[in-house]
């Protein structure tokens, strides 16, 4: 029999189990693409996604459609006598055309990844035996032969082997436990001992193997995974172990025979979120629904080792947020410790739905975790959260997902939580998998619709036209989101019979098109159809020019530079789609559309505007956010010049800040769509553009500790870079990216660009920007505690300086070598060039590097010392880096001061400077230095302790 392998090298072994040459890596994918979802229907822009991602080359239709033909002659030179059907045709794996793409009409089971998810659901099912479900478990595992899809690339291929491994862990799990029932504590260790190796950072696999290495009888060996995970968590992370974990060990610690599972744990996070949306306005119905939720979180008590998942799903426009929002304010109080909502825009009509890494990057914002403490790449994102939630009671709600692939990694991973999921979709693979409880939500009843209809427009309106009602209904498909807009229009008119929405209902024709197949009706689109066409014109144009816009929403001032308005005629203009539901002001002066509404503006767009006139309006909302983004450079402390935009052009109106404060929130509040603008200007080929936005932003990353998105910003710039950029261009974006990478611990990678940026930097005969990466390079090497090539390059960056009239960098020189000389231990050398830094940095008002220069004075008098003076020094360094934003040094510099304290004999002073840094440490999430602190806390008696130093790389 024909078996297709995806769970390690992609291959087709025939009847008699030998490899077939399946061709190259591409044609590869492809089939790989279609296997996933052997049986159904895979549309031809799904394919084109999965195999090429953003990189699609401008023949990509026909380069697929070539290596589908390839696949199916191969296909069809296969075909065993053995399957030929009663007139004798062959019939072995076919693959189909038709109008929703292609299909490879295969038996799911063979396919080794479908029989392995087979055998998982069979095995969970509550028939079976402890020892049934140990063959089954043994016998799914067995399909595993390596890494999944073994030699193909892309961003599909990194998200399904990501997503398939959190199935195999999970079935590991199974299958230990299931071992563990039976007895066999033994026999599970090896397994576990592998897998806890290649994923160090599950914490669940850790639990595991301590639990079977206790009950083997070697509980010293189950002490050490403990002591292992916890430094390594601590080192990547900056994160405890996990409240079950912790359980464990200490009940391995007291000698219990059976170490019990974590249960009911409430361990205190950095936050309380509270993100849930507001509810929607005359929610009504829904009762069996709200019933079946109600009934999920009280059985959920009985399953204290799973988190517990609700699937609602349900076509476009049929109320799945507004349940959920609704009755997750219902059970707020259930959750104490917070409830997380995120709008993944699985089906938005940009196409951008939200990946995970951005929503965990979300929930990591709102649980309190430090900028600069959050890990880049999505495994350790997962897993820092799934630490933070971690013996706590949390609700979450992941609203609109594309998919189980992209929600998977946003499930909690401990007991305690429950999350409630909406799509379109219906999720049959986190009902198989994580045993997620479905709820398929279905049309209003036909009560339930006349009783939205009374509550939006009086029970007496209602009542006196029950024909006309009953046709607004119908014509309306019992969709929640059709009625509310046909009702906003009824409501707008009061005097205006309910007969005539009907008849212009009635009268209107159509169909959404993204949505044909059965996902919407015909009256969805005639509802929008109708509203459109109520619009004046210059309302209308809007309204097509919102669908263009990238990010998920959109302020006025951005808003007036798209469309190329005076603020107040875009905000006129604005008033008239609210006031048709067609935009939703979801707080002062922002707007969002729902994602069909959305869908049908960019319809609109597309079909309506001119291309010239489409790409006018993006290059203008593009030019906002760069010039306004730029502008905010002005009210910064700089050591560097700001880019060479020109002038805005035409319509093009950016956003005047003035004082620093307000530059900070604007950036911060707007974040997400200068990103989606970035993004939009390296899709469109703006190249120039994509750097510029680097460059814009990367004082407002550093000022915060955005660490990892500064990296990833300037790896964008490079990735835009040209050959006929200019050479300055060049040499900043390796610079900066260089300078980003030393602060995530990238040291190879930063010295790599920070040698060529040298190099360019020694082309140009530069000496300024010469002396800035010398400084950076002394970072990179002081970060390492190599302090002899830190001082030298130091020197180096002061001797281009001498002739330079660049008083921020020559300070941040000064500070560097005398920095590095005290660590050497040469407190006289270090003091003179701190003093001469010092008058610099003031006379330039750069708050970050004063900061950085009293630090060191007073780690320079501390260690002469001169207590007093390193208290003063100290003191001020704390506040200059509070007034600069820096709280993570300012946490280092509390630290010292507390042992400048102690020298002095004040003892309370110490304590209570030491247990501020220590609440610091623990909001920063570094949890190694609140402990150290602590210690020190624990053991203040007069005595003076050696000072303790943090290299923060001076001149940041």
């Amino acid at each position: 029999m024909t078996e297709f392998l995806l769970l390690g090298t992609v291959e087709l072994r025939d009847a008699d189990g030998a490899s077939v040459d399946l061709g190259p890596a591409k044609q590869r994918t492809v089939l790989a693409a279609l296997l996933v979802d052997a049986g159904r229907w895979v549309a031809v822009e799904t394919l084109i996604d999965r195999v090429w991602g953003e990189d699609v080359p401008p023949q990509v239709r026909p380069s697929l459609y070539a290596h589908i033909a390839r696949i199916r002659r191969l296909l069809a030179a296969m075909a065993q006598p053995a399957d030929a059907g009663a007139d004798g045709a062959a019939a072995g794996p076919q693959l189909r055309r038709g109008p929703g793409g292609y299909l490879l009409d295969i038996a799911a089971d063979r396919v080794d990844v479908h029989r392995f998810r087979q055998l998982v659901e069979e095995a969970r099912g509550a028939e079976c035996t402890d020892a049934q479900r140990v063959l089954m478990l043994r016998q799914a595992l067995g399909w595993w032969r390596g890494e999944p899809l073994a030699g193909l690339a892309g961003a599909w291929v990194e998200r399904t082997r990501e997503s398939w491994a959190q199935e195999r862990i999970d079935a590991v799990l199974a299958w230990a436990e299931a071992e563990f029932r039976t007895g066999n504590h033994a026999g599970v260790t090896g397994a576990l001992t592998a897998l806890a190796a290649e994923y160090p950072l599950v914490e669940p696999l850790t639990v595991a193997l301590m639990r079977a290495l206790h009950a083997a009888g070697r509980g010293p060996e189950a002490l050490a995974c403990y002591s292992a995970l916890r430094k390594r968590l601590a080192e990547e992370l900056g994160t405890d172990p996990g409240a079950e974990v912790r359980q464990v060990h200490q009940a391995i610690l007291r000698g219990e025979s059976a170490p019990p599972a974590a249960r009911d744990l409430v361990a205190p996070g950095p936050a309380v979120p509270a993100q849930l949306p507001l509810e929607a306005r005359g929610f009504t119905g829904r009762k069996e629904e709200l019933a079946r939720l109600d009934g999920i979180l009280a059985g959920s008590s009985k399953r204290p080792a799973a988190v517990v998942v609700s699937a609602v799903s349900g076509t476009a426009g049929v109320g799945k947020t507004a349940l959920a929002v609704h009755w997750a304010h219902r059970v707020a109080d259930r959750f104490p410790d917070g409830q997380l909502y995120a709008n993944l825009r699985g089906f938005d009509p940009s196409g951008a739905a939200m990946a995970p890494d951005q929503a965990v990057r979300g929930f990591l914002d709102a649980l309190g975790a430090p900028a600069q403490r959050v890990p880049v790449d999505l495994q350790s994102r997962v897993g820092l959260y799934r630490s933070l939630l971690a013996g706590r009671r949390v609700l979450v709600v992941l609203d609109n997902a594309r998919d189980a692939e992209q929600v998977r990694p946003l499930l909690p991973g401990s007991p305690g939580c429950l999350a409630v999921v909406t799509s379109r979709n219906r999720l049959t693979g986190l009902v198989a998998a994580e045993g997620a409880h479905p709820i398929a939500l279905d049309l209003l009843a036909p009560a339930e619709a006349r009783a939205l209809l009374a509550h939006r427009l009086g029970e007496d309106r209602v009542a006196a036209e029950p024909d006309a009602v009953q046709e607004i209904i119908t014509r309306c498909a019992r969709l929640p989101l059709a009625l509310g807009i046909a009702t906003a229009r009824a409501a707008a008119h009061p005097g205006f019979p309910l007969s005539a929405v009907a008849e212009e209902l009635r009268d209107s024709h159509g169909s959404l098109d993204a949505f044909a197949g059965g996902d919407l009706t015909t009256d969805v689109r005639a509802v929008f159809s109708w509203s459109y066409a109520a619009l004046a014109p210059e309302q209308a144009r809007l309204f097509a020019l919102l669908g263009l816009a990238p990010g998920s929403d959109i302020g006025l001032p951005a808003l007036a530079s798209l469309a190329g308005l005076p603020g107040p005629a875009a905000r006129a203009q604005l008033r008239a789609l609210e006031n048709l539901h067609l935009v939703d002001q979801y707080e002062p002066g922002r707007w969002r559309m729902h994602d069909l509404v959305r869908l049908y503006a960019a319809d609109r767009g597309r079909q309506d505007l001119a291309p010239e006139e489409q790409e006018a309006a993006l290059r203008r909302l593009v030019g906002f956010y760069l010039h306004t983004a730029c502008g905010t450079l002005r009210l910064m402390p700089l050591d560097d010049t700001p880019p060479e935009l020109g002038d805005p052009g035409p319509g093009c109106r950016p956003q005047r800040l003035t004082t620093h404060a307000e530059a900070v929130e604007w950036l911060a509040g707007e974040l997400p769509n200068v990103l989606a603008a970035q993004r939009l200007a390296s899709d469109r080929g703006w190249r120039r553009l994509v750097w510029q936005f680097a460059w814009s932003l990367d004082q407002f990353h550093g000022l915060l500790g955005h660490v990892h998105d500064r990296v990833a910003m300037w790896q964008a710039a490079l990735a835009a870079l040209d050959h006929d950029d200019e050479l300055g261009v060049h040499m900043r974006v390796h610079r900066r990216l260089g300078h980003a990478a030393t602060h995530t611990g990238s040291h190879d990678e930063a010295r790599k660009h920070l040698g060529h940026a040298l190099d360019l930097a020694e082309q140009a005969d530069d000496h300024g920007t010469q002396a800035r990466i010398h400084i950076s390079l002394a970072q990179a090497y002081g970060q390492q505690d190599r302090l002899r090539p830190a001082l030298e390059h130091s020197e180096r960056a002061l001797r281009l300086l001498q002739e330079l009239e660049l008083p921020a960098v020559k300070a941040a020189a000064l500070n560097s070598v005398g920095w590095y000389n005290a660590r050497l231990g040469r407190y006289g050398q270090a003091r003179v060039h701190c003093e001469a830094a010092l008058p610099l940095a003031r006379h330039a008002r750069h708050e970050s590097i004063e900061a950085d220069i009293l630090d060191s004075l007073g780690y320079i008098a501390h260690h002469t010392g001169h207590h007093e003076e390193a208290v003063d020094h100290y003191r001020l360094a704390v506040a200059r880096y509070r007034g600069a934003g820096s709280d993570r040094w300012a946490a280092d510099t509390l630290d010292r001061l507390g042992h400048a304290h102690r020298a002095l004999g004040g003892f309370e002073q110490a304590r209570s400077t030491w247990e501020e840094a220590a609440a610091m440490y623990r909001d920063q999430l570094r949890p190694a230095l609140a402990e150290r602190v602590q210690r020190q806390l624990d053991n203040l008696e007069p005595s003076r302790p050696p000072g303790v130093v943090h290299d923060r790389g001076p001149g940041d």
